[in-house]
């Protein structure tokens, strides 16, 4: 069968990366053309448009960069004409994905979704297109299948959490290997993940770095995205107390004492690795205050989220400072702090659903 994938971020090339494989093993014959990233590309999937030239944060950065989006659809559109997949799989995204979603039912082509756009968490009528456009979603968080089956009557697969698979099947690190190979001392380490795009990047990491003449017991190390180069964040590092690692987040986190962590997939991953963290989130004011309107959750890390309490600390716009953020990660070092977060963790473990996300959304998918 052929394949066109479309992710636009880095969770989602890593998430798409394993369904690829996932394909390869029970269809020999899969091809696969691909909106996405590095891993997606080492997977077998042949990559048209990369995800670092898709990111766009915000709602001001959106408009500001309308024109590029527009054109990438309309170039989108062409390519899977041109290319006429058997299945077209959509990896969240949802401001681009659920367009070519429209796009490809008109086209009589089989539109799977995995992993589904957070219509519960904001743009709610979202559902109408859904609906109208998805033969088959994939969700990945529990309360996903009863806001969609119970609350707008449409059946999803709950196939559980990918990044349970993504953490168990790494090749793990040798510690003492690890900290000689990237010149890190003996000191326990913080890791700093200030996010994968330019914007949020710029923002957080200024505030994070504010912690290392604070905590001169630990080593901070930050974790750099897949789709940014050390270029980008040397200005930001001025203390021999800083050091950096490129696209090893696993690695990083799996050797951590605790971590500044950017809202997002991040937060997650940081819990299932059992590390402490404080989730940290600041956007511009124009994005913030509209997102503030619109958005209708209690939590921003997808931690509290499924944990339905508050678990992680929530550092979000003007709470997140050098006082707060200080304050917080003071508490995440405290030992007692640290006992109720690994229960905490371990729960949050149980309810996302066990491995297996990839192999049993292949399966939907090749059967389908």
């Amino acid at each position: 069968m052929k394949y066109y994938i479309i992710a636009g971020e880095a969770s989602g090339d890593l998430h798409a990366s394993n369904l690829i494989k996932a394909l390869k093993k029970i269809d020999a014959h899969a091809d696969f053309r691909c909106w996405g990233g590095d891993l997606m590309e080492q997977a077998g999937g042949h990559i048209v448009k990369h995800y670092k030239d898709l990111a766009f944060m915000g709602f001001a950065e959106v408009i500001a960069n309308l024109k590029t989006i527009l054109k990438n659809i309309e170039f989108c559109k062409k390519d899977i004409l041109e290319y006429n997949p058997d299945a077209l799989i959509l990896v969240d995204y949802p401001g681009f994905n659920l367009r070519i979603a429209e796009f490809a039912k008109q086209q009589k082509i089989k539109v799977h979704y995995y992993i589904s756009p957070q219509l519960w968490a904001w743009k709610e009528n979202r559902i109408k297109k859904v609906k109208r456009d998805v033969d088959q979603m994939y969700v990945i968080l529990p309360f996903e299948k009863d806001f969609y089956e119970k609350k707008h009557h449409f059946n999803v697969h709950f196939v559980g959490h990918p990044l349970l698979d993504a953490i168990a099947e790494r090749q793990q690190v040798n510690e003492k290997d690890f900290r000689k190979e990237h010149n890190l001392n003996e000191k326990p380490i913080i890791a700093l993940l200030p996010g994968s795009r330019k914007q949020e990047i710029k923002k957080m990491l200024s505030v994070m770095l504010q912690m290392v003449e604070k905590f001169t017991d630990y080593q901070f190390v930050i974790a750099g995205a897949p789709g940014q180069d050390y270029g980008f964040y040397k200005p930001f590092i001025n203390s021999t107390n800083v050091k950096f690692i490129h696209n090893k987040t696993y690695d990083l986190l799996s050797i951590s004492y605790a971590a500044l962590v950017t809202s997002g997939t991040a937060t997650l991953e940081t819990a299932l690795f059992k590390v402490p963290e404080v989730v940290c989130y600041k956007g511009s004011t124009i994005s913030y205050h509209i997102g503030k309107m619109l958005v209708k959750i209690k939590y921003i890390s997808l931690v509290n989220l499924v944990l339905d309490r508050l678990v992680v600390t929530e550092l979000i716009q003007h709470d997140f400072n050098k006082k707060q953020l200080e304050k917080e990660l003071r508490k995440i070092l405290d030992e007692k702090h640290r006992e109720q977060l690994f229960l905490d963790y371990f729960e949050l473990e149980q309810k996302l659903g066990g491995k297996g996300a990839s192999e049993k959304t292949a399966e939907l998918i090749f059967n389908s």
